[in-house]
């Protein structure tokens, strides 16, 4: 989805490149999409809040103390209600520090064996916050309802898509197309809401200056 084009450049907080093109292929062209990896000096933001919200607006208004643009966080994350809604908040890092995607999903999996497929519900959130000079102006939330899978189905995606199914779909977003995951995600749907926003606050800004 296209944003204004007022907005010529806008920071993302992440480190994390899948994120990076997720983001930028649901918004589009017209944003110039940078984030840490083109600023190696910029401090790592310590996750401790205990909510999506939270950590979204500590990554946003952190790097945003040291950025002079735009900044955007995302936190989002898998909540498995047989597992009381684990992994959460620790999703990046469910099955321990530094570990991968594939040893956080299979340790689901493994936490998931018994359990019958009536119970395999689970929902992705995200929560996005934007930020300028160490303040939070906004924030945004998404979220697709969806089940856990029997098993590792597919190779599109990252994180837990493997194996989760969306709500009105048999297979996992590991295996559905960028395209599909693009329109109906968690992160699109909190990006849509931001799009909107955006749009309305700079041409209220134009109004004023005018």
């Amino acid at each position: 989805m296209a944003m204004h084009t007022r907005l010529k450049t806008l920071f993302l907080a992440t480190r994390n490149g899948h994120k990076k093109r997720e983001v930028q292929q649901i918004l589009g062209a017209n944003v110039l999409l940078l984030d840490e990896t083109e600023f190696p000096q910029l401090p790592e933001i310590q996750e401790i809040g205990t909510t999506f919200e939270a950590n979204a607006r500590l990554k946003a208004e952190g790097i945003s103390r040291h950025i002079s643009t735009w900044v955007l966080a995302d936190d989002s994350g898998l909540e498995v209600d047989a597992l009381d809604g684990e992994p959460g908040i620790y999703s990046a890092r469910y099955a321990g520090a530094q570990r991968s995607d594939l040893e956080n999903t299979n340790l689901v999996l493994k936490r998931m064996e018994n359990i019958p497929w009536i119970e395999r519900s689970a929902r992705f959130w995200c929560f996005l916050a934007l930020a300028r000079e160490g303040k939070s102006v906004a924030v945004f939330e998404g979220c697709i309802e969806g089940m856990i899978s029997r098993e590792i189905e597919g190779e599109g995606g990252f994180g837990y898509d493997p194996i989760f199914i969306p709500q009105g779909y048999e297979k996992t977003f590991g295996t559905l197309s960028q395209k599909t995951k693009n329109e109906i995600s968690h992160r699109a749907c909190a990006l849509r809401k931001f799009a909107l926003w955006w749009q309305q606050f700079t041409e209220e800004s134009c109004t004023k200056e005018s």
